[in-house]
Formats: C-alpha cells, sequence, structure tokens
C-alpha cells in the first residue's frame, strides 16, 4: 500500500516523458496583437492548425489531430451553449479555459490507465483594445500558462506555442524586444513569421539556443515554405459583424510574405 503513490507518481512522470516526446517536433504557432486585431501564423504541410471557437475566440495546437479535433468540439460546444442560454458577451477565454478545457486534459493526464491527450494549445481573445487582448497557452497537463509565465504578464500582447520548452522560451524572447501592438498587419504578420522560424530552428537536440541572425532566419523560411504552407488567421478588432476570426487568403499572405 506504501508503494502505490510512488508508482502514480513514477506513472506520471512517464506519461510526461512520453507526451513530451510526441509533440517535440510540432511546428510552432505566435499570435501577436496589432492595430488590426490579433494575427495567427504557422506555418504546415497537410493538417489545419488554427481554428476559430467563437466570435472573440481563436485557437491554434500542436498534437494528434483526433485528440485536436475531440477538444475543439468540446470547446465549441461548450461556447455556444453558454452564449445561447446567457449571452454572447458571457463567454470568455478564461472560463473556457479554467473551467472546461484544463480540467478535461488534467482528468485525462492523471488517469494512468487511460490515454492521455497528445495537445498543447494556444488560445487568443479579441479585445476592444490591445491591452486587453489576452492569450493563454494550455498543456496537455492542463496546466496553463501565459505569454510570460505570470499572470502579471497576460497582456503581453502576443502568444507562442511551441514543441519544446527552449524554443517556447526563444520564441517569447524575441517577440518581449520586437514586438509592437501598435503595428499595423504587414509588420505584425512579418514579426510573427519571424516568431516562428526562430521557434522552429530551436526544435531537437541540435537547435539553436540563441537567436539566429537576420540572414538565417529568412533562409530558415524559404527552406520551409519550399514544403509547406503559411496558415495564418486574424481576429478582427473593429469587424461589423459579431464574428471576428477570418482567415487569411492565399493571395493575402503572398502579399504579405512578398518583400
Amino acid at each position: 500500500m506504501i508503494e502505490e503513490p510512488y508508482r502514480w507518481v513514477e506513472a506520471v512522470v512517464n506519461r510526461r516523458e512520453y507526451v513530451e516526446t510526441q509533440l517535440a517536433g510540432g511546428s510552432p504557432i505566435a499570435a501577436v496583437s496589432c492595430r488590426e486585431g490579433i494575427v495567427l501564423v504557422t506555418v504546415g504541410r497537410s493538417r489545419q492548425k488554427l481554428f476559430e471557437i467563437y466570435d472573440r475566440i481563436a485557437m491554434g495546437a500542436i498534437g494528434h489531430p483526433g485528440d485536436i479535433e475531440r477538444l475543439r468540439l468540446a470547446a465549441i460546444e461548450l461556447a455556444s451553449t453558454e452564449g445561447f442560454t446567457r449571452s454572447a458577451a458571457d463567454v470568455s477565454l478564461r472560463r473556457l479555459a479554467y473551467y472546461s478545457l484544463s480540467p478535461v486534459l488534467k482528468g485525462a493526464f492523471e488517469q494512468i490507465y487511460g490515454a492521455p491527450y497528445l495537445v498543447r494549445m494556444l488560445c487568443a481573445e479579441i479585445g476592444a483594445a490591445a491591452e486587453e487582448d489576452l492569450f493563454l497557452r494550455i498543456e496537455y497537463d492542463g496546466a496553463i500558462a501565459t505569454s510570460g509565465h505570470a499572470p502579471a504578464e497576460s497582456h503581453a500582447g502576443f502568444g507562442v506555442l511551441s514543441g519544446t520548452q527552449a524554443s517556447t522560451e526563444l520564441m517569447e524572447a524575441f517577440l518581449r524586444e520586437q514586438h509592437d501592438p501598435a503595428a499595423k498587419l504587414p509588420r505584425a504578420f512579418a514579426t510573427a513569421l519571424d516568431a516562428w522560424s526562430i521557434g522552429n530552428m530551436a526544435l531537437g537536440e541540435d537547435g539553436v539556443r540563441e537567436r539566429p541572425a537576420r540572414d538565417a532566419l529568412s533562409a530558415e523560411r524559404e527552406k520551409h515554405l519550399a514544403r509547406g504552407a503559411i496558415e495564418a488567421a486574424v481576429l478582427e478588432r473593429e469587424a461589423k459583424s459579431a464574428i471576428r476570426y477570418r482567415p487569411l487568403a492565399r493571395a493575402e499572405i503572398a502579399a504579405l510574405v512578398a518583400p
């Protein structure tokens, strides 16, 4: 009987190592505030990684496609139910994360006889102004982190998601220095794409551990764009309709990427 708690702890440690290994190669996601709203950027090959959850809320995720879809549908159902029974204004990212997604992930992770979710999520909620935008990263074990790992930095104006801690920290360090919430969409898009490049270069055991030079960032971006495609979306601050989420079309992305 005395050994049982220790066996549980050991099992949780093993699960954590397993999940971290499965997520380690996930393509990063960067989301930054700008004058027009929030722009979310990633690069992928086939699967969609950016999603609309509700009027003012968007989600990006890396991990197993089935797990991402299950959590996406759960988030949409809860948000839609909340909006219908109360009002759309009552649907908030904090409530969605802390009272729905986090408990589900935590419960699945700690039940060692069941499969954990192989997923890591970044959620963004648009505010009336850039300083009111909210970014939350939700981990596979239910832990919730803001862009700066501290409640005081929950309105830092950006959020990042990557497969490893080292990659995440490099992206955050870059955006703390380079991100301007008053910038227009083209500049914010370029900054987010640079953050993605830095995060992607930091993945793997041989990944970079400090910010690479500008030429290296450009080369990294070109290499991966030849094999994949940029996926981007905007939560529009001044949208005429209640729905703020708008995926960027290929033509728009091409114009933003052009020198």
